[in-house]
Parts: C-alpha cells; structure tokens; sequence
C-alpha cells in the first residue's frame, strides 16, 4: 500500500502579502501532505525564502510555473524524504512531474493545472490536457482549480456554457481521466457575493492505472478563510476503500 503520498492542492488567490504567506504555512503545517499543489499564486518570482518559509521545514523542495504579471502562477513544494520529482515541464497551463515515493518506488505522472478564466483560451486549456496524456501503463494523477466544470450539476446557477462543458468532458475522456470523489464537499469555490454563485472548480482527476495502487487515498475539502476556494486534501485511508471514482457517460448533452 502507497501509505506515502499526501497531496494539498489549493488556489490561493495570491502570495503578495505576509499575512498570506503566514495563512498558508500555518494551513501547511496543520496537514500531514508531503506535496503542495498551489495555484493562482499571483507571482512572477518565487525565490528559495519565500518557499522555505511556505513549506517549513518539512517540504524544502520547491517549483514553479511563474505568473503572468499578476495572473495565475503555480507553486509545487515537496518533501523530499517521502517522494523524489523527476523530469518536471512547464506548460501554458500546468506543470507536471514524475514523482517516486521513496518508500516504495513507485512512480507516477503527476499534473497541477491552473485552467483559464478567459473563454478564448478553454479550448487552448483541454488540448494541453490532451497532450500531456502520458503512455500507456503510466499511473497518472492531475489536481487544480481547472476553472471550468464538466457537470451543470457542479454550479448551483443553471447558467453554464453546455457546449464549453460538453468539450471539457470529451477532453476528460480521451485522457483517460476520472474524477476522485470529494468526500465532504460539493463545491469548492465561490464568488463570495450575499447570494453567491458556487461552483467545483477545484478537483483530482486520475487513470485507472493510478486508481488501482492508490484506491485507499481519501479526498477531503478543508477550510480556510484565505481565499475563495477551499484546500483538498488526498491521502491515504487505512479504512474501507473510498468510493469509486466518478466515470464518464460516452454522451452529448441534448443542449449542446
């Protein structure tokens, strides 16, 4: 059993302050992750002090996919006792690595992504999502803020693009992408208005390659009152088994 790997996936909505840097590592520390997943972080730069103090003395690794002026940004921290990460690329909406954990050796394709907000770019998004659709045999797991939904059920307003969502789905399905179910949770963001509009934005994807030597790990929703979406946590249960993973109907929605 991959007893190991622990997984905190969060979009922060920016690391330009110490209060907030204050926030996350607090958040960090009260978790038993041994790799970060941040999105949105909103730098440009990300410097050896600034991720030192992020990920306290457990998580000293660090990489990055660096922002835009002051858009979008991710960070990936790790311990570097429990997994090693290999062969790490940067693409346009993600960054993805091998990750070995130590204790076992076994290794799988690991992707963060940080989807667009921008409509003109959704389509640029899941063909990147396609492309990185690793070999067959290779466990494969994707966590994010994905910033588009593949369900009309995972916004609570019935205004939702079908079209963009139907797309979205395909490009899960070619990839041989199922989601984990989030145990505690059904949305993950909000807009944060007096009547706001929710939504799963936030989410862990992964192959069934993955799912059959990792089917222990639980997904669970933390709270925090730092950004508009709330950290995910995956680890592993020694429990009964997690349900199994949400599959896709091979289908098109009748408004699309």
């Amino acid at each position: 059993m991959n007893e190991s790997l622990s997984v905190l996936n969060w979009n922060v909505s920016g690391l330009n302050s110490p209060n907030r840097h204050a926030t996350v590592h607090e958040t960090i520390a009260g978790t038993p992750c041994n790799l970060v997943c941040l999105q949105e972080t909103k730098l440009s730069e990300v410097n050896p002090f600034i991720a030192s103090f992020l990920g306290g003395q457990r998580l000293k690794n660090f990489a990055k996919k660096p922002a835009h002026g002051t858009k979008g940004g991710i960070l990936l921290l790790w311990n570097e006792d429990y997994i090693k990460l290999d062969n790490i690329s940067v693409g346009n909406f993600s960054i993805s690595a091998k990750i070995t954990l130590v204790s076992t050796s076994t290794s799988f394709k690991f992707t963060s992504v940080y989807g667009p907000t921008r409509s003109n770019l959704k389509d640029a998004f899941f063909q990147e999502l396609l492309s990185l659709k690793p070999q067959q045999g290779t466990r494969w797991l994707v966590a994010g803020d994905f910033n588009q939904i593949y369900r009309a059920c995972d916004k609570n307003r019935s205004n939702v693009d079908r079209s963009r969502l139907v797309r979205f789905r395909n490009a899960l399905n070619s990839s041989g992408l199922k989601e984990i179910h989030l145990q505690n949770r059904k949305y993950t963001g909000s807009n944060e208005q007096a009547n706001p509009t929710l939504s799963k934005l936030d989410s862990f994807f992964c192959n069934d390659d993955w799912d059959v030597d990792f089917g222990s790990h639980i997904l669970h929703a933390l709270s925090s009152s730092l950004s508009d979406h709330c950290p995910l946590l995956i680890t592993c249960d020694k429990g009964p088994k997690r349900p199994k993973t949400f599959r896709f109907e091979k289908f098109m929605d009748q408004d699309a």
